[in-house]
């Protein structure tokens, strides 16, 4: 913690409600929160605990559908809940700022990055646009991002998503914020961009005396961040401590049922050896998007029946790519793809209804994926009745027998609508849906990436189940390598749109491994406070701003605009 230790945050007794029902009920029940200038509070716990919405409140803002019920919010000395809104909104942004989830989803797509990013200090007459300008340089520089005096001229689909992310970072320190609000700002990043963003934060952070609330599930990631730890359930504290104290020593057993998440190891399967064609076969697959440079280069690997191939690189590696080229969205320049033996036509518009219902896909944000408009018994019904042509009581018959097998009670759910879901419920309508076409074959692109440790744990027990009953094969397109751990047979790395690795788990795990199979892996976030300085010290980085530069490959440079 920095030498100040005056309070700059204290929250007390914060009671917030949401509008369910017809009724106010009550979503945080009673919390307090102390925050130093200069440190930095981990707020962990699963989905649905309340993390969010108490990052929002610390801005004197509380989301639609919900109010702030009881309680103080003082920030340096000014009561946030009877201030006005007009105080407010002089704070939010100059003195308070928010770092979202998703940068891409947060910047104007129509507008380059440092217009966006000198817009607040014009707004609050901070600086000048000239200074303004001057100043995102160098927090880009700081951020090391690359170019820095010529990446901001840049627009938000030109950059990739770690630079995005620290393009956001720069932009919420515009006005050199007294306190920012991180709101699971690394949860959609592979792991060496992960790194890159994490160690540009924390930099920023110390060099600048900047308090930070870093929301996050990611047990490994907080341990790396935060000065302290809160431990939220269902709107209740259920205990805070030093992160030290916190890692070695949870008093309360909800924490300890955190700290021993993924405990789960699909057992390993192999392929045949009796001749058994691959149900499905990329071969020597070229594949660009139109008037780009190529992203896929001579990719082939093989996928068995009953089998998890995962498919891991970081972002712009061509793992999204692939799936499309395999589901038909995307004809390959060059190879083929084969379902049991058999060229699938490369257009999904030349396929027949029969291969269109062999490969299915279930996708990462079950949020924007689903319909919010469409109840849950017609998500599903609709692929049951085109692809099986099932009616009336047929059709209701089979949507409760696959809300049955995704372990969803049809009573409760068949007339409920998305919103009305939690995140881990959506994902499993998500597979459900995919269920539904009675697929031998399902893309699986990054279902766990959004969600809380634990019930990322149950979809990962539920996939192997139904695979396990419905002989189902799946490609696990993850940046996680803990789910790799968890689910694969055999594992696939991809690098540039290159495969430069791929075999069995069991072999993928034991050295040696090419070096940048070695670079994802040692890039993953251990339960220990001195992980990311330990490494950063191994790869040669004087500053933690420095990680990109350091031993992770610099394809970050270029300009990214497709492949995933």
């Amino acid at each position: 913690m920095s030498k100040d230790q005056s309070v700059l945050l204290k929250i007390r007794d914060l009671k917030i409600q949401g509008y369910s029902d017809e009724q106010w009920v009550d979503i945080i029940k009673g919390v307090d929160l102390t925050l130093h200038r200069g440190e930095v509070m981990g707020l962990i716990g699963e989905s649905g605990a309340g993390k969010s919405t108490i990052g929002a409140a610390a801005m004197g803002y509380a989301r639609d559908g919900t109010r702030i019920s009881n309680g103080s919010i003082e920030f340096d000395g000014m009561e946030l809940t009877t201030a006005s809104e007009s105080e407010k909104r002089a704070l939010r942004g100059s003195r308070i700022a928010y770092v979202a989830q998703s940068a891409a989803a947060s910047f104007n797509p129509a507008h380059k990055l440092i217009d966006q990013h000198t817009e607040a200090p014009l707004q609050y007459r901070i600086k000048k646009r000239m200074e303004a300008q001057e100043d995102a340089v160098d927090l880009y520089r700081r951020l090391r991002l690359p170019n820095p005096e010529e990446i901001g001229f840049r627009y938000p689909h030109q950059v990739s998503g770690g630079q995005l992310q620290r393009a956001m970072t720069a932009m919420a320190m515009s006005c050199r914020p007294d306190l920012i609000i991180f709101d699971e700002p690394t949860t959609a990043l592979d792991v060496t961009t992960q790194i890159e963003v994490l160690a540009a934060i924390r930099d920023i952070v110390e060099q600048f005396n900047t308090a930070a609330i870093y929301i996050t599930h990611d047990l490994a990631v907080v341990a790396q961040m935060a000065d302290t730890i809160k431990v939220l359930l269902k709107g209740n504290e259920v205990e805070e401590a030093a992160t030290e104290e916190m890692l070695n020593n949870p008093k309360e057993d909800y924490t300890k049922s955190l700290w021993a998440v993924r405990s789960f190891t699909s057992p390993q399967k192999y392929r045949p050896t009796d001749g058994t064609p691959p149900l499905i076969s990329v071969k020597n697959v070229d594949a660009s998007y139109t008037g780009g440079e190529k992203v896929l280069d001579d990719v082939s690997f093989d996928i068995y029946e009953g089998m998890t191939v995962a498919v891991v690189g970081e972002s712009g590696s061509g793992k999204s790519t692939t799936a499309r080229v395999i589901t038909g969205l995307l004809p390959p320049s060059k190879g083929e793809v084969l379902f049991k033996g058999e060229p699938f036509p490369p257009d999904y518009r030349n396929r027949t209804k029969d291969q269109l219902r062999q490969c299915q896909m279930i996708y990462q944000m079950a949020d924007t994926a689903l319909n919010p408009k469409v109840k849950i018994s017609e998500i599903i019904g609709r692929p049951a009745q085109f692809y099986s042509g099932l009616h009336g009581a047929a059709l209701k018959n089979r949507v409760d027998e696959i809300l049955d097998l995704i372990e969803l009670e049809p009573s409760q759910f068949y007339n409920r609508y998305p919103p009305e879901l939690s995140g881990g419920q959506k994902q499993r309508i998500g597979i459900a849906r995919a269920l539904a076409a009675e697929p031998t074959f399902i893309v699986c692109d990054e279902v766990t990436s959004a969600l809380d440790q634990l019930v990322a744990e149950g979809i990962l027990r539920l996939l192997d189940r139904l695979q396990n009953e419905l002989n189902l094969s799946y490609m696990f397109i993850t940046h996680d390598l803990a789910t790799v751990r968890s689910i694969a047979d055999e594992v696939v790395v991809m690098q540039h749109g290159k495969v430069v690795e791929q075999g069995p788990k069991d072999d993928m795990f034991t050295p040696p491994h090419h070096p940048y199979t070695d670079l994802l892996l040692s890039s993953v976030p251990e339960m220990d406070p001195n992980w990311l300085t330990t490494l950063l010290e191994e790869r040669g980085v004087d500053n933690v701003g420095d990680a990109a530069a350091a031993k992770i490959d610099p394809t970050d440079k270029k300009v990214e605009g497709t492949g995933a």
